[in-house]
């Protein structure tokens, strides 16, 4: 398994979460996962919003084509953009999609 993987045309993520953090960043592999550090801190669903927002302009789609699938109050978190992102070439080789 790898931190990320195509579903058709869509992506999907396998993150782990790290709210209040000094910037918003993407920062290495924590085991199978791509970790992701958030300034916001997890409290009414801050840190699920930042993030949307984070995936959005990271990967240049709208935040209404990026759901939440798993793990909305915890760390480990699973991310579907749908339709097609843009994946930076450096974030492309981290996680092991094309």
């Amino acid at each position: 398994m790898s931190a990320g993987r195509r579903d058709g045309s869509d992506l999907i993520l396998e993150l782990r979460v790290q709210p209040r953090a000094t910037s918003n960043q993407f920062s290495g592999l924590f085991g199978e996962r791509l970790r992701v550090r958030l300034n916001a801190p997890p409290v009414d669903g801050r840190a699920n919003a930042a993030l949307v927002a984070f995936l959005s302009e990271a990967f240049s789609v709208p935040k209404s084509r990026i759901d939440i699938e798993r793990g909305h109050g915890e760390r480990n978190k699973r991310v579907r953009i749908r339709g097609g992102a843009n994946i930076p070439p450096a974030l492309a080789a981290l996680i092991g999609v094309e």
